[in-house]
């Protein structure tokens, strides 16, 4: 199932939250909504679930109109017909894992073939045998398991994720998003997915919305978000920049070589600081005019060291900001 949103504003008090917005999210992708905090984020998954209304504009599930502040259209959460996962579980603590499970069924009087149900979600988890346990009895993965199998156990169409991983250590949350992508590409889910954390973002998604100010910036896959940022704060929250020319031209660290080629630009540097980082050294740089450069490089280099860096002219990416694309 597709979501669009078509001019979708949202203020609170005098605080406009999300500027006017439109975008598409399209059918059985995972499209995650990534930014910094209190840029909006989350504010628009919740209007996505009908948490939040609106001031004004349109949202569309499936060719639906489930919200429209022109046609008075504003359909409750339940008859959206979705599932969400909440950062902090939202499992109550009184009722054992299969009762967690079956919670959203009941309250939605979908209790046909109900234990079938309940099931076959715990199943999808591999919470088999824990039916009857308490959340306090749980490991906070298999906490997070639960919340996952409540979410599917309605059989949406659309789920979505308000930072479920975030609470998890490294280790776990690693593990985690391994079994999500798992769990959404088997039943075909459309998932859309609220973080701030980078990596879970390029790691998981086929679709990035990156998002500050309550704006949309860029709309993409990983790697064109990554290898061609249309706004100069795009290319510095999704990856390390060093900027050529500041807020126009720039170039990604590992872009960076310690030997030239033909027709290469050239930087003398010093080197600053190391650090290790296992499979590489971070090296960071300071240019003559005092810019501050990350590279990386496969052996450990002495701080104070003078040294050239490389790169080709095509390898450098010049920033057309989200305003001049629009305008132009």
């Amino acid at each position: 199932m597709n979501v669009v949103l078509k001019q979708v504003t949202k203020s609170f008090g005098e605080m406009q939250v999300l500027q006017p917005l439109n975008l598409s999210i399209d059918s059985g992708a995972f499209t995650t909504l990534l930014g910094p905090s209190g840029c909006g984020k989350t504010t628009l998954l919740r209007m996505i679930a009908g948490l939040e209304t609106p001031d004004s504009g349109e949202i569309w599930f499936g060719g639906e109109c489930v919200f429209s502040s022109a046609d008075g259209i504003s359909m409750p959460v339940h008859k959206r017909m979705l599932g969400m996962v909440f950062q902090d579980f939202a499992l109550w603590p009184h009722l054992t894992v299969y009762e967690n499970v079956a919670f959203g069924l009941r309250a939605r009087k979908l209790t046909a073939r109900l234990q079938e149900r309940v099931m076959d979600a715990i199943s999808a988890v591999r919470l088999q045998g824990l039916e009857q346990r308490k959340p306090n009895q749980l490991s906070g993965g298999q906490q997070q398991r639960v919340a996952f199998a409540r979410a599917i156990a309605v059989q949406p169409s659309l789920i979505l994720f308000d930072e479920p991983l975030s609470a998890l250590d490294a280790l776990l949350r690693e593990e985690m998003r391994e079994e999500l992508l798992q769990l959404v590409s088997a039943r075909g889910l459309t998932a859309v997915y609220v973080t701030h954390d980078q990596l879970e973002a390029m790691s998981m998604s086929d679709q990035i919305l990156v998002m500050q100010g309550g704006r949309l910036l860029q709309q993409g896959a990983p790697e064109s978000i990554y290898g061609e940022p249309a706004d100069p704060f795009v290319a510095r929250f999704v990856g390390k920049s060093n900027w050529v020319e500041e807020g126009e031209l720039m170039i990604r660290p590992e872009k960076l070589r310690w030997s030239g080629r033909p027709g290469d630009s050239l930087w003398k540097v010093r080197v600053r600081r190391i650090s290790y980082a296992g499979d590489r050294y971070e090296v960071g740089l300071e240019l003559e005019d005092g810019k501050q450069w990350t590279a990386y490089h496969d052996k450990r280099l002495r701080v104070g060291e003078r040294m050239i860096v490389y790169a080709a002219p095509g390898d450098m990416h010049a920033i057309q900001s989200i305003r001049e694309a629009i305008t132009g």
